[in-house]
């Protein structure tokens, strides 16, 4: 059985790493370098680090920031945020990185997912999935949460697969900074749709949520933001409570 992964989100705007709710009202959480440092010592499994204005800024990553994480770290990371190109891929992944998350380009041009799978394989091609709940339908959102499609979340997932994504991140916009739990629901029909990893984000409060997640639904992993950054739950206190739950963990 693989073993669960805990994982930290690094969201970056103008260098800094920000939270927020909901994908609004963005407040200060650190030095990223800093932070990444911290969670490879207390024992994540991987990082995410997400340039999340880039694609609504019409720029690229911000590649030298991740040349300095990639110098700090030992753990795999992966990095997103207008990226849009095998051009930014390849500069990404040049920097350090170990895969890329694509989300508003595989969208508008789904075919990119079968091209970055060919030229950099599918195992570094994260998709990730921004869903907001709208008229009983799970809809994926785009350009940092702010743009609806007409993508209902489930049949994205699947042809996301089709096309040779190596791994989803699926984000709750509703429950995003909430701290109220994970989106089950959602998750576990996500999770038993595709043959993919699935990292389930947004909502994570208690060490509580990240048990259930892992114990209702088929997600590989379990993504968390402002409850690391700001230290309500520390990675070693969640990884023991895990693993006395018998649920699989990278432990001692």
């Amino acid at each position: 059985m693989l073993k669960k992964r805990i994982i930290p989100c690094l969201d970056i705007k103008d260098g800094r790493t920000v939270k927020g709710i909901n994908f609004q009202d963005i407040r200060d959480a650190g030095d990223p370098v800093e932070l990444a440092i911290r969670y490879v010592e207390e024992g994540a499994d991987e990082l995410v680090f997400l340039d999340i204005t880039a694609t609504s800024d019409n720029r690229s990553t911000l590649t030298e920031l991740v040349k300095q994480i990639s110098k700090n770290i030992n753990i795999p990371f992966a990095v997103g945020g207008g990226i849009k190109s095998n051009e930014d891929v390849s500069l990404v992944l040049h920097a350090g990185a170990d895969k890329v998350s694509i989300n508003s380009a595989a969208v508008y041009k789904p075919e990119l997912i079968s091209e970055l799978a060919d030229n950099f394989g599918s195992q570094c091609i994260i998709v990730a999935i921004d869903a907001k709940y709208v008229g009983g339908e799970w809809i994926v959102y785009v350009s940092g949460g702010q743009t609806k499609t007409a993508l209902k979340v489930i049949d994205w997932a699947k042809r996301v697969e089709t096309l040779g994504a190596g791994e989803l991140l699926l984000t709750s916009m509703d429950s995003d900074g909430t701290k109220s739990g994970f989106e089950i629901d959602l998750t576990a029909q996500v999770s038993s749709a595709v043959n993919l990893p699935v990292i389930a984000s947004g909502g994570a409060g208690t060490l509580h949520h990240f048990k259930e997640v892992f114990e209702q639904t088929e997600a590989t992993g379990a993504l968390a933001a402002s409850i690391f950054h700001y230290q309500d739950i520390a990675i070693p206190d969640l990884k023991q409570y895990l693993y006395n739950n018998k649920i699989s963990v990278r432990w001692k």
